[in-house]
């Protein structure tokens, strides 16, 4: 028994053990956001059941339960929320006469209210109908929307030269060259571009009403009736009439409507392509913030200062940095560089603006600025790890056959320090990408109007609003009106996060594996 502690075969079995409970840890968490995430855009079996008491309701077997005093109970997905004002009912199993599944039950998904279940009565005045011609007007009524898109984009861009040319005049106006004569032709452009928005406006307007026109009529298990715009339609489906590749196809159009789509209905449906785009390029903005600066501190500090009082003051400074609340940078980055920079920046570069402000509110820049200084310290204790692990003998044979130290450090430190300054790239990456407390102070909103990058000039617009995947789990997770409704939604956008900081730290480790097998040491 002595020889079998004094060989360590106990702490062997003890760090076994806490390897598998992280395993299992972390097998654990994607099971369950896989389970809750994978199967919400599949489509179930809608279910009709007829109490004893002789009423109707329609909807999905969502969960069963057992009630406290025995028995069972059915959790049922009814939708129709503009009828009874809930998403949810349960329903006592001993109370259920007959369940049966009706092949014409249909889901009609909505801008707004959610899904409605039921059945089809009329489409357009006219009761002798089905779900092949509402299909077929659907499909007609999408090409009268692009028309309105077009004269949406129409508009932004006649919003967008009419307020640049409004900022024009008013700065001409601040200098006080109202009667130079640049400053009448832009009062003339003014009228112009007001007066062609107008008509834009106005043919918008009638698009809208022309595509209001068309009516269907559903009605509930109950029989109640509500008559739907075909317009406020996203998609109708059978779920009972549908065959597997069927449901396939309708699987997978709900995914790509999920990473190209933008959200609706508070948040809770529709797509995250706002999100996912300002979370990406969150994460590359402050990349290129942090990642050159912490690497170069790093490089200071090892090669270059002098090891004293000062340098070890700065190293227990840096390593305690990364242990402070992400909050208290929110807060720093909204005093010094919200109110501070941006606000400096509104008053001499863009006083005619003012008091609306451009750089001096919450944005992207800001918010990445802010995410750097939080992600610095994990690259600069990474880069001088990484440079420390160096073995000296190397330095002073690079400095003997004559290379100076700048190429001592360019053509053999660093590319050997590589894989570990990789590494604090890496962890810095999936730090920025979860959090969220700073963000929800420098510059990210619920529901962003435009995208900080896109077609009008100057293409990147760092002053802009973005979402984040992270707020919006938070957003329709504790925020929304219908928690219960909404839990499905969190759980495939925190699917969709996961998967996001899994690509960039996959192809940041490949990255960091070839240069490590390039700049292993046995090369040099």
């Amino acid at each position: 028994m002595k020889r079998y502690w004094r060989l360590g075969e106990p702490w062997v079995w003890l760090s076994g053990a806490a390897l598998t409970a992280t395993l299992l840890a972390a097998a654990t968490l994607l099971v369950v956001i896989m389970v809750n995430g994978l199967g919400v855009f599949w489509p179930g079996a809608e279910a009709r059941l007829t109490l004893k008491d002789g009423s109707k309701i329609f909807g999905e077997v969502v969960q069963r339960g057992e009630k406290p005093d025995g028995g069972e109970r059915l959790q049922l997905s009814t939708g129709n929320r503009d009828l009874y004002g809930l998403d949810f009912r349960w329903i006592d199993s001993a109370d259920v006469a007959l369940i049966d599944y009706p092949g014409d039950a249909l889901i009609v998904e909505r801008t707004e209210y959610g899904n409605f279940h039921g059945f089809l009565r009329q489409l357009n005045g006219s009761a002798a109908v089905t779900s092949e011609q509402l299909h077929l007007e659907l499909n007609q009524l999408r090409q009268a929307r692009s028309v309105v898109a077009d004269l949406e984009e129409e508009m932004n861009e006649l919003s967008g030269a009419s307020e640049s040319n409004r900022l024009k005049i008013r700065k001409r106006e601040f200098a006080g060259k109202r009667d130079a004569a640049d400053y009448q032709l832009l009062q003339q452009r003014q009228n112009e571009l007001d007066r062609q928005f107008q008509q834009v406006q106005g043919r918008h307007s009638e698009a809208i009403a022309d595509l209001r026109t068309s009516v269907a009529v559903f009605a509930d298990a109950a029989g109640t009736t509500r008559e739907v715009t075909l317009a406020d339609i996203v998609r109708v489906y059978a779920p009972n009439a549908m065959s597997l590749p069927a449901k396939v196809g309708h699987y997978l159009s709900k995914i790509w409507e999920l990473l190209s789509d933008e959200p609706r209905e508070s948040n809770t449906e529709g797509g995250l392509f706002p999100a996912i785009f300002g979370t990406v390029m969150l994460i590359f903005l402050m990349s290129a913030f942090s990642f050159p600066v912490g690497v170069l501190a790093g490089i200071y500090l090892r090669e270059y200062a002098r090891d004293g009082f000062f340098v070890r003051l700065v190293r227990i400074a840096v390593n305690n940095l990364a242990g402070i609340p992400s909050i208290v940078y929110g807060i720093f980055g909204l005093g010094f560089f919200v109110y501070g920079i941006g606000g400096g920046i509104d008053r001499f570069f863009f006083p005619e603006s003012l008091p609306t402000p451009t750089f001096g509110t919450g944005g992207i820049l800001w918010a990445s600025l802010t995410l750097a200084l939080l992600t610095v310290p994990v690259v600069i204790v990474a880069t001088e790890e990484a440079l420390g692990a160096i073995p000296g003998d190397i330095r002073a044979g690079s400095l003997a056959l004559g290379a100076t130290k700048l190429q001592t450090l360019m053509r053999i430190l660093l590319p050997m320090a590589s894989p570990g300054i990789m590494t604090g790239f890496i962890l810095a990456m999936a730090r920025a990408a979860g959090e969220v407390a700073p963000l929800m102070i420098t510059g990210v909103v619920k529901l962003a109007p435009s995208l900080p990058l896109d077609g009008s000039f100057p293409f990147l617009h760092l002053d802009r609003k973005f979402m984040h995947l992270g707020f919006h789990i938070y957003d329709i997770g504790f925020q929304s009106p219908n928690v219960e409704a909404a839990k499905p939604m969190v759980y495939v956008t925190t699917l969709l996060l996961v998967l996001i900081v899994l690509v960039m730290n996959s192809i940041a480790i490949r990255l960091r594996n070839r240069m490590k097998k390039r700049y292993s040491y046995g090369t040099f």
